[in-house]
């Protein structure tokens, strides 16, 4: 990309404010006093909203419900018009936004594909042109010639989707569009939009799926309540999205009190959050349902140093009965390799048999050694029998990420506690 390159997307101080009315009528008698008196509350959808997108660059954007992330994408795709702020776009834009909003139900699939077209800025040649590749891509066969009123939920989907992604545009506009039709075709979709990045096409990716954001993009933003609180690697932001979520289920549960007591079971929150789920695995008898690590002031820690007391929560749902149920986790570097391990059977405590239905949570308190500074994940488990013969009932790689951060010089992996003499003879 040349230095002069202009942005593909430049928003500045891009806002959208909505009229929130108690009651229909409350809008009839606002616009009879024209305007002079407000029956309203005001709601920022997004408010002073910086953004500047290269071209050939893969954004993702991350938030909580309601944190303004379809609002964001509507603005770009000329869906919505902002309040107040500037916006402006340079290249072709299909949006993946919602499936199917422009399809007549009357009409059949192949009518359907030729109007939508239209309506994306697709020419009637080029629609020809491309007709048998887009049936082919949704694979609903003989419905074509069938009103779309008649297609069942996936079909339909299936064809919206395999409509916009053949656009062909310069700037790709995605909202949790992704997880239409089977498992086969959801991966065909993901194929097309990597096909689509790796051509230098610039893509806006909605999502919740952390993993997917990390392993599909080159740069993220936070949104929450409408503004921007970070921009920056896939992996920071993910980070920075995880803390805020425990910090508010912390809040939510009261984890400050947990280092009051004595550490006992009724003072355990019960956590119910999982940042990463990439790979699981086991028999299912109980399922991982949360896993949380606090610093001693009650906080989420992401990040951690050397001799820093924490506390690993990690609860799990029972689903068939446990006579002898054991929680543990595993402790990997960036590389993979195991530094660590624990579980309660192994710290000498035995859980009693466990019930379906019912709800475990075991709480590890350690302090941090010297561990060389970088990324660490925590994998965590439960399993039934004892430390030394065990069957798993679930196990999530990589649930949980820390930042290890300096704290003086190590050499190799980690550094032990060491004391020194000497003597000049």
């Amino acid at each position: 990309m040349s230095s002069d390159a202009k942005p593909a997307v430049f928003l500045r101080q891009v806002s959208k404010k909505y009229p929130i009315y108690d009651h229909p009528s409350q809008k009839l008698l606002e616009l009879l006093s024209f305007r002079r008196k407000q029956f309203h509350r005001e709601f920022w959808a997004l408010q002073d909203v910086d953004l500047v997108v290269m071209p050939g660059t893969t954004l993702g954007i991350v938030g909580q419900n309601g944190s303004g992330k379809s609002t964001l994408l509507q603005i770009v795709a000329g869906i919505l018009k902002q309040t107040r702020g500037d916006c402006f776009i340079k290249g072709t834009v299909a949006a993946l936004l919602e499936l199917g909003s422009g399809f007549n139900p009357e009409f059949t699939g192949r009518e359907n594909v030729f109007m939508s077209g239209a309506i994306m800025g697709m020419r009637h040649d080029e629609i020809r042109r491309r007709f048998k590749e887009i049936i082919d891509f949704a694979e609903i066969g003989e419905f074509i010639d069938r009103p779309v009123k008649t297609y069942s939920t996936g079909m339909f989907m299936r064809l919206a989707f395999a409509v916009a992604i053949h656009v062909d545009p310069e700037i790709l506009l995605v909202d949790e569009a992704l997880a239409v039709g089977d498992l086969i075709f959801q991966h065909r979709c993901i194929n097309r939009i990597r096909r689509m990045r790796d051509q230098g096409k610039t893509i806006l990716f909605v999502t919740h799926d952390l993993q997917a954001m990390t392993r599909f993009c080159d740069r993220a933003i936070l949104l929450d309540a409408g503004r921007k609180l970070e921009d920056g690697s896939p992996e920071h932001v993910s980070q920075k999205y995880q803390a805020l979520i425990f910090e508010r289920e912390r809040k939510s549960i009261g984890a400050d009190q947990v280092w009051q007591g004595n550490g006992s079971a009724q003072e355990l929150p019960v956590v119910s959050t999982i940042p990463y789920v990439h790979h699981r695995y086991g028999n299912g008898s109980a399922r991982i349902s949360g896993i949380i690590l606090y610093s001693k002031d009650g906080k989420v820690a992401n990040e951690v140093k050397a001799d820093q007391e924490v506390l690993l929560v990690i609860s799990a749902r029972i689903e068939r009965s446990l006579e002898h149920p054991i929680i543990g986790f595993t402790v990997r570097d960036r590389m993979g390799v195991e530094i660590t391990s624990s579980n309660t059977s192994y710290e000498g405590l035995h859980l009693p048999a466990a019930a379906p239905g019912s709800v475990i949570t075991a709480g590890f308190r350690m302090h941090i050694p010297m561990l060389r500074p970088g990324s660490y994940s925590i994998s965590p488990a439960i399993a039934q029998g004892n430390i030394w013969e065990h069957s798993i009932e679930d196990w999530i790689d990589n649930a949980y990420i820390i930042d290890v951060l300096e704290t003086g010089l190590i050499y190799g992996a980690m550094r032990w506690p060491v004391e020194v003499s000497f003597r000049i003879s």
